[in-house]
C-alpha cells in the first residue's frame, strides 16, 4: 500500500500538485508506525489485478470519514475508483452511517462530484512541510 500511494501521488497527482508538492505529500506515506495507525483505525479495501498485485485501495472508518482512496497510475480510468468507492459506501452503511465525508485532492474531486459528493470548504491540509489544497467533501448515504 505505501508503495502504491507514494508511486500515485507522484505520478498522478502531479497533474494538479507542483512535484515540490508531490513529493512533500508522498512522503507522508513513509512512516510505518502511520501505516499501522491507519491499519488499526480504518477497515480498508483492495482491488487486485489478475497477478493478485494490489491496483487500487481504499479505507473507511466507523465514523464515516473516508481516509483513503488510490488508484495504482497504470490502472487508471478503469473502473476501479468506482468499485472501491461502492464498496465503502457499503461498510459505511453497515455501520450505519448518515453521511461519508473525506478531505479528497484537487485530482480527486472531478470524480467525487460525480458520484454524489459535494464540496463542504476548501482548505489547506499540512503534508509534511507543505499545506495543499484539498476539499473536505460529504455524501448523504440513500437508506432505502
Amino acid at each position: 500500500m505505501r508503495d502504491l500511494f507514494c508511486s500515485t501521488v507522484l505520478n498522478v497527482n502531479t497533474q494538479d500538485y507542483t512535484e515540490e508538492e508531490a513529493k512533500d505529500w508522498a512522503s507522508c506515506g513513509e512512516r510505518t508506525e502511520r501505516w499501522k495507525e491507519l491499519l488499526a483505525y480504518n477497515q480498508y479495501v483492495g482491488a487486485f489485478d489478475e497477478h493478485d498485485c494490489l491496483v487500487g485501495f481504499a479505507s473507511m472508518n466507523k465514523d464515516g470519514y473516508l481516509h483513503s482512496m488510490f488508484v495504482h497510475k497504470d490502472f487508471q480510468h478503469k473502473g476501479i475508483a468506482t468499485q472501491l468507492l461502492l464498496e465503502v459506501e457499503r461498510i459505511a452503511r453497515q455501520y450505519g452511517v448518515i453521511h461519508i465525508t473525506s478531505e479528497v485532492s484537487l485530482t480527486a474531486r472531478p470524480f467525487f462530484e460525480k458520484k454524489g459528493y459535494e464540496v463542504v470548504k476548501i482548505q489547506k491540509c499540512q503534508a509534511n512541510r507543505l499545506k495543499l489544497t484539498n476539499f473536505v467533501m460529504r455524501k448523504l448515504l440513500n437508506y432505502k
